[in-house]
């Protein structure tokens, strides 16, 4: 078990990383030990941020050597508390935010070396630069920081057609807990030598190593584009449309986003310059995006064509589809304003399930019910990505109502909620991953011999559970 670090520990720590690399006065530890959603704050001797990977393996050794814990902390913007300190004061914190170079870039193998550090929206821009596309898109982007996204295996909305974060990365340079380097920055497509190693750091939140840098696969930048905003009367009616693009339109599709009436009032009243440009309301709204690397593809027309026959089958009751960058840009911050919109309407209540697509509608119909009969001062906030089966079935408080009385109803809700997931073959973390908030829920959901398998790598691979402790694995 991890113990306090020594004053000769931080000392040598220090020295690991030199001057002007380390924080350890309470006013610069202050940003480090508070989690993005203000769940959980911890504390911490000592924040330290490397330059290189050769210095993480030196922080490594000498905390794996010493027994001492070690929190990887990237951008912050962790749902779930995975990247905070414990309140224990005993658990270091590795900044990762100064390994943030791109390595190297080959626009003709489409792949592209980045270090942990690097944001999201420095890695866009970095493929941008080589008329690439690195597909992976947040709200957070421009914190949120590759490492993270790593370990998180972040998804967003172009999972429908790109896949989550796992499904572009060519390899990983991981410092493993003793301080070993992990050297994986091959850049191929194939590659059959052995077991997957590389899938065994993503997706675990910082608990079987630390991940320095990451070869990841580019894409050709879309030429056209055609973007729609659209009204239907129920999420059966935006399940039967998103069947029907997926046949037209096929890998075009890239985005298909649900909103809620709600969400989008919620929007449209608290964050400025946000409007519903449809000419009525609807019950449900869809962001849909279809783009392709051939200017000729003449996108609008097919998403024009598919949602006239939509309308002329009762499928949808309207639409708007973007004449201009301007339009388009509209239509997306009226979907990524949605959290903050319930920042500002007050306390919320969040899940973040899938479901296989199919069973989307009726999740959302029994899902509601449990929210009516669960937590009768809140109204449901159910949004996201359709098209990958992933939800953010969040609850908002209603004006009035007691906040923490609508708080403590909390509990008992996410297990309902989460017996209906696992009643419909779900899971109870489809893309912020489990963290602190979830630990106890994963221990009794999971499958028995699957969780044994997770605690026989995570004791092989850090034997005295130096990293990142009391995260994923309870």
């Amino acid at each position: 078990m991890p113990r306090p670090p020594s004053q000769d520990t931080l000392n040598e720590l220090k020295a690991a990383v030199g001057i002007g690399s380390w924080f350890d006065a309470p006013a610069d530890l202050e940003p480090f030990v508070v989690d993005f959603r203000r769940l959980y704050r911890g504390a911490t001797p000592l924040v330290l941020l490397p330059r290189d990977t050769a210095e993480v393996s030196k922080i490594l050794a000498v905390c794996h050597r010493d027994e001492v814990a070690v929190v990887p902390y990237g951008g912050n913007t962790s749902y779930c508390g995975a990247a905070t300190p414990d309140e224990s004061g005993s658990q270091i914190v590795l900044s990762m935010r100064r390994l943030h170079h791109v390595r190297r870039l080959d626009a003709a193998n489409f792949s592209m070396i980045v270090e942990a550090g690097c944001t999201l929206a420095e890695a866009q821009a970095a493929a941008r630069g080589a008329d690439r596309l690195f597909p992976l898109s947040l709200g957070s982007e421009g914190t949120a920081q590759i490492g993270g996204n790593l370990s998180t295996n972040a998804g967003g909305t172009a999972v429908l057609r790109y896949g989550m974060m796992r499904d572009l990365v060519l390899g990983l340079e991981v410092v493993l807990a003793d301080g070993r380097v992990m050297s994986g920055l091959k850049s191929l497509r194939k590659d059959n030598t052995g077991y997957d190693v590389k899938s065994l750091f993503i997706g675990a939140e910082g608990t079987l190593g630390v991940i320095t840098a990451a070869c990841l696969k580019l894409f050709p930048q879309p030429a056209d584009t055609a973007t729609a905003l659209v009204g239907v009367d129920s999420p059966q009616h935006a399940l039967d449309l998103l069947g029907r693009l997926r046949c037209t339109a096929g890998d075009q599709l890239t985005t298909f986003e649900l909103m809620p009436q709600l969400a989008v009032e919620l929007t449209v009243k608290y964050v400025r310059g946000v409007a519903n440009p449809l000419g009525q309301e609807a019950a449900w709204y869809l962001l849909i995006e279809l783009t392709s690397p051939n200017p000729q593809e003449n996108l609008a027309v097919l998403l024009t064509d598919q949602l006239q026959q939509a309308a002329v089958d009762t499928m949808i009751k309207d639409a708007m589809i973007a004449t201009s960058i301007a339009q388009a840009m509209a239509m997306w911050k009226l979907r990524e304003s949605v959290p903050e919109a319930q920042r500002h309407h007050g306390a919320s209540l969040k899940h973040d399930i899938s479901v296989p697509i199919s069973s989307v509608p009726n999740f959302i119909e029994e899902g509601s019910a449990l929210v009516h009969r669960l937590v009768p001062d809140g109204d449901v906030v159910g949004y996201g990505h359709l098209g990958d089966g992933n939800l953010h079935f969040n609850v908002s408080q209603r004006p009035g109502a007691d906040a923490a009385a609508f708080l403590r109803r909390g509990e008992p809700l996410e297990h309902a909620i989460f017996d209906l997931v696992d009643r419909l073959g779900g899971s109870i973390s489809a893309e912020h991953g489990i963290g602190r908030l979830k630990t106890a829920q994963f221990a009794s959901r999971a499958d028995p011999v699957e969780l044994a398998v997770m605690r026989d790598l995570k004791g092989a691979l850090d034997p005295k559970g130096i990293l990142n402790p009391g995260k994923v694995l309870a």
